[in-house]
């Protein structure tokens, strides 16, 4: 059988497999990464934490998670994370925190994390989407803006139609009126003109026939 040392030296040799792995994504990832135990004390974090939290080695390996920065990971939200969402589900996508930080401001963090319970460890990703985030605000808002003043114009712009369709009506309704006038000045200058031929018929003023 197995004994107790069997095991702690296996789970161990495990353990030291599943970081090696890990620090190795972790090295070549663009998102900054967190390595913890058991008891969300750091065990290790990559080259792009520590740029863009602008922390160094010393202060962060073997701390307590919530102790960083002088608590600056104290967070509700990550709290809640680590300590409900992540033992329930064992794996957290997209989670987004937005916290003030001393050093670098207010931030929006994309919050990514698993937990491997067989070598009592987790991995914790985060994406820093600030920026993108402002640009999609900013882009809400011109849209929004953009269209106020395409509803504005195109207001304007039926209203400009609205009269130039009426300017229009009346014009044609004078061409009409015109045309029959025309027509009423040409059937009474037929109507004289026959007239006057039928007065004649043909006889001179005395009545008597031309010879």
């Amino acid at each position: 059988m197995e004994d107790n040392g069997d095991k702690q030296n296996k789970l161990k040799e495990s353990k030291e497999t599943a970081l090696h792995y890990m620090l190795t994504l972790a090295d070549v990832a663009r998102e900054s990464f967190l390595i913890l135990d058991a008891d969300l004390r750091v065990i290790s974090a990559n080259l792009v934490f520590y740029q863009n939290f602008q922390v160094e080695p010393a202060q962060t390996e073997g701390k307590f998670l919530y102790e960083l920065g002088n608590g600056q990971w104290d967070i509700p939200e990550l709290r809640e994370l680590l300590a409900e969402i992540l033992p329930e589900k064992k794996v957290v996508k997209d989670y987004e925190v937005r916290h003030a930080f001393e050093t670098i401001g207010e931030k929006t963090i994309l919050l990514n994390a698993r937990q491997i319970d067989s070598v009592q460890l987790i991995i914790l990703a985060m994406e820093d989407i600030t920026v993108q985030n402002e640009l999609k605000n900013k882009l809400a808002e011109y849209t929004k803006g953009l269209e106020a003043q395409i509803a504005e114009r195109t207001k304007e712009l039926s209203y400009q139609v609205k009269e130039l369709k009426s300017v229009n009506e009346s014009m044609v309704g004078r061409e009409i009126k015109m045309v029959e006038l025309k027509k009423e000045v040409e059937e009474l200058k037929k109507r004289l003109k026959n007239g006057n031929h039928q007065n004649g018929n043909g006889k001179n003023g005395n009545g008597n026939r031309k010879i």
